[in-house]
Parts: structure tokens; C-alpha cells; sequence
């Protein structure tokens, strides 16, 4: 591995959302042919270090997307503790930053680690301590056996996978839904149902003082700036707010849906973000100008989940209505995406 590079992006003097990014802020996603797939980009050292090595992959033309796509099957990963209809509904779904293990969480408590290359349960492990479902589990982007989870017994859970062990656990005051890492892996930012955001300072292992929120707040994003300097925001008003870290105060606000915005993401090299609402809409927003330059509309049901392939050239939406999910080439050159 080598040290990484400055991607600079031409942003607002108040809004350069990736400065001093690494060129492998969050990327894995479940659109990319190969399940393992990730970045190619380059690590710094500081952080390869504490992960597992990188395999590169190639981008896919969109005009070889669907005849790839089309050859490839659904695997099917059965839990055991799904014994009835709708008594193990998966809450979260998350890659490790190799793109080498899956993390679930589910309402009935059961938080799983699997091995996309083999599909039998004996080959899971699954990790036991949260006392109510699971809301929300993410991968620290620097460190790919560290995972965070949230749940509505009100605390969050660090955990190492490699040993199988609960490492720390935070009460944060009330039911966490979800979370947010920084892209250095220092800070993880929890949103709680009563619009509330917890900060969590990794390193000291301890909650920073609670920001309760004005209007209805559902998922965060960081920048891809390091140290984390933007944060984004979603709301119920259907406006997104860009707000400088940690002081809060309010860059620049979007108005990207009619009704309340659910989920976004920032592709991977920063100059997009997609952002999706309860309208059915994923709008792409372009960071330069803050001008929505595509607005999707294949989607059943409120957006709630969105990613970016490692490359930036597809987007995919997820919601709970519907049967499947919706890809989108964003028609650019392969290998030179957002």
C-alpha cells in the first residue's frame, strides 16, 4: 500500500466536502457484479495497516451491466432464527470496507456477521448482547473487523469480530436508529428517534454532550473530509442540511424532496450526493453547485437505503415496498465516476 493523495473537488470555499479525502471513503456496495469487490484506490498507511489487503476490480460498462447481471444468481442466506413469517425482519445490512464480510441486524435482536462466499449459517457468526432490535449496524471505514450497532435498548455496541467480542457499550439516552463514522474512524455519530444526535468520541470511548435537533432528523453523513469538517443531514421537512463539524452551524441548506427526506450518500470521490425521500424520488445533487442534476423515479415506496458502487458509476435504492431494487447508471466513462 501506498500513502494516499489529496482528491480535490471544486466546492464552495465553506463547502469543500473532500478535502484531504482518502481515495477509498466508504465504497463497497452490494450493486458491484463481484461481492467482494472494492476500492482500488490507495490506503494511507496508518490505516491499511489495521486492515486486511485490498483486491482491485474494474469497473463495469453500462452497456455490459445487464448481460453480466443477467448470467449471475440470487443466493439465498437463511438465519435460523427466522422460524415464522416476519418473525426475523432484517433491519440493516452493511459490507466491511474489503468487502469481505456482511453484517445484519434484525428486530428480533439477532445480529449476524456472514461470509458472502459461503451462504450456510455454520459459516456466520452471530454476536449476542443487545436486549431489543437491532436499528442500525456500520463498519468503522479504517478498520474492517470493527463494527458499531445500534439498537432500541437504547445503547450502541463496539465489536471486534475477529474475537467475537463485545468491546464497548455506550448508553446514549434513549433508542438509537442510526449511524454515522467518520471517515477516519474517530468519531461515529448516533441519531436518535427523538431527533436527537449523539457524538461518540472513538478513541476515548465516550459520549460527547447530546444535540437535540429542531425538525425531525433521520440519516447523517459525513464528508469524506479528514479530519471530519461537513456533515450531512437529513430531515422530515424535506430539506438537507449541510453543517460544519462539530460546531453545527448550518453551510448551506437543499431542498431536495416535497416530504421528508430518509436516506443519502455521498459517492465515493464527493461530487455527488444522492439523496432519497418518502416521495419515492432519489435526487442526485451536484456538490459544485448544490443543483440537482438527475431526479429518479423507478423506485415503489419511500427511499430508505442508498449506495453508490466503489467507482461512483451506478447508484442503487433500496425501500420496503416493492420487490426489488432499482439501479441507475449515471452514465459516465468507466472508471470515472462521481
Amino acid at each position: 500500500m501506498t500513502t494516499s493523495t489529496t482528491v480535490p473537488v471544486p466546492l464552495s470555499d465553506k463547502l469543500k466536502l473532500t478535502d484531504n479525502c482518502p481515495n477509498n471513503a466508504p465504497t463497497t456496495s452490494p450493486v458491484q457484479p463481484d461481492v467482494s469487490a472494492t476500492t482500488t484506490a490507495t490506503l494511507p498507511q496508518s490505516i491499511a495497516a489495521a486492515m486486511a489487503p485490498i483486491n482491485p476490480r474494474r469497473s463495469v460498462p453500462k452497456d455490459r451491466f445487464s448481460s453480466l447481471f443477467s448470467t449471475l444468481k440470487t443466493q439465498t442466506y437463511h438465519d435460523p432464527s427466522s422460524r415464522t413469517p416476519g418473525s426475523h425482519t432484517l433491519r440493516s445490512l452493511a459490507w466491511n470496507p474489503t468487502g469481505l464480510l456482511i453484517a445484519t441486524g434484525s428486530a428480533d435482536r439477532t445480529l449476524r456477521i456472514w461470509n458472502p462466499e459461503k451462504a450456510h449459517v455454520k459459516n456466520s457468526t452471530e454476536l449476542r448482547a443487545h436486549t431489543g432490535g437491532i436499528e442500525r449496524v456500520a463498519w468503522n471505514p479504517t478498520k474492517d473487523a470493527e463494527l458499531a450497532s445500534c439498537s432500541s435498548d437504547g445503547t450502541v455496541r463496539f465489536w471486534d469480530v475477529r474475537s467475537k467480542t463485545c468491546t464497548a457499550t455506550l448508553n446514549i439516552g434513549g433508542e438509537g436508529f442510526t449511524l454515522a463514522w467518520a471517515g477516519d474512524g474517530t468519531v461515529l455519530l448516533v441519531g436518535r428517534k427523538d431527533d436527537t444526535l449523539v457524538p461518540i468520541d472513538v478513541g476515548a470511548m465516550s459520549a460527547r454532550p447530546a444535540l437535540p435537533q429542531s425538525v425531525q432528523t433521520n440519516q447523517t453523513a459525513f464528508s469524506h473530509a479528514v479530519p471530519p469538517r461537513d456533515l450531512l443531514v437529513t430531515t422530515g421537512d424535506g430539506s438537507v442540511k449541510v453543517v460544519d463539524w462539530p460546531g453545527m452551524e448550518v453551510l448551506h441548506t437543499l431542498h431536495a424532496h416535497t416530504s421528508a427526506c430518509f436516506s443519502l450518500e455521498l459517492c465515493p470521490r464527493g461530487r455527488y450526493l444522492a439523496v432519497g425521500g418518502s416521495d419515492a424520488l432519489i435526487t442526485l445533487w451536484d456538490t459544485t453547485e448544490w443543483v440537482c442534476r438527475r431526479s429518479l423515479s423507478g423506485m415503489v415506496g419511500a427511499v430508505r437505503s442508498l449506495s453508490f458502487s466503489f467507482d461512483g458509476s451506478y447508484i442503487v435504492g433500496g425501500s420496503d415496498e416493492g420487490n426489488g431494487l432499482e439501479i441507475v447508471s449515471l452514465d459516465r466513462p468507466p472508471g470515472q465516476g462521481g
